[in-house]
């Protein structure tokens, strides 16, 4: 598996919080000036990873005195709905591998998973694990809001046996909701440590973050990075 530093006890100020962030942009309407700024204010803000859509890569960022990047890319793949055959979410990783991508957060077939077809699930995983290979990082966004406690446990599973590196909980565009303080804690259970677990999908303000940090996230997916380190910024505890 793949690791990072964002795997450190919770953080408890912004530069360090800032650290565990996706800085993300996925909206359709988005344009490469929009990109660009979102790269830009990554950059400023100190995060880990900026993540958009693959339409948008090869995407391009500072780089270090030391020739490294001042961030590293993230795309997504078979997004948003995981309603796509196995073979398309590969190539389409692949292809963003090519493009540059450092990390593929894909999507389930959630309705698999409410089907109880765990095994699909685990072979969908596999198809892109196969076609974005280590040092690649994979993370699998299984749509905890729509499962029962029972069908998160057994994706999750399915996710570490198929060779992910995170598993993470949504994509922020499903109307069941986002991310909670439950399905983040119950995902880090499952996983144990061995996989990383990304809370995504209405964490909006800094008690949001550090909630989902707390309950066992080593990764935040954010939109709204700036007003939520602002907030763990003013706060006197921090």
């Amino acid at each position: 598996m793949t690791t990072d530093d964002t795997t450190q006890p919770t953080p408890l100020d912004a530069v360090a919080l800032a650290r565990h962030v996706d800085h993300t942009l996925l909206k359709p309407e988005a344009t490469r000036a929009d990109v660009e700024a979102l790269v830009a204010e990554g950059v400023r803000l100190g995060v880990y990873s900026v993540c958009v859509s693959p339409s948008f890569l090869p995407l391009e960022v500072p780089v270090g005195l030391d020739g490294s990047p001042d961030l590293l890319v993230a795309t997504v793949c078979g997004f948003p709905s995981g309603k796509h055959h196995s073979d398309v979410k590969a190539a389409e990783a692949a292809r963003a591998v090519r493009d540059g991508a450092d990390e593929v957060d894909m999507v389930i077939d959630v309705g698999a998973a409410k089907e109880g077809r765990f095994e699909d699930v685990e072979r969908d995983v596999a198809a892109v694990r196969a076609a974005a290979p280590a040092p690649t990082v994979l993370k699998v966004i299984i749509e905890s809001a729509a499962l029962t406690d029972d069908e998160i446990v057994a994706v999750c599973r399915a996710a570490e046996s198929a060779g992910a590196d995170f598993v993470k909980t949504s994509t922020g565009f499903h109307p069941a909701g986002g991310a909670t303080v439950h399905a983040v804690r119950l995902m880090a259970r499952t996983v144990g440590g061995r996989l990383g677990v990304k809370a995504s999908g209405g964490v909006r303000t800094a008690a949001d973050a550090l909630a989902m940090l707390e309950a066992g996230a080593t990764r935040l997916g954010l939109s709204g990075t700036a007003a939520v380190l602002a907030g763990v910024a003013a706060d006197e505890g921090y």
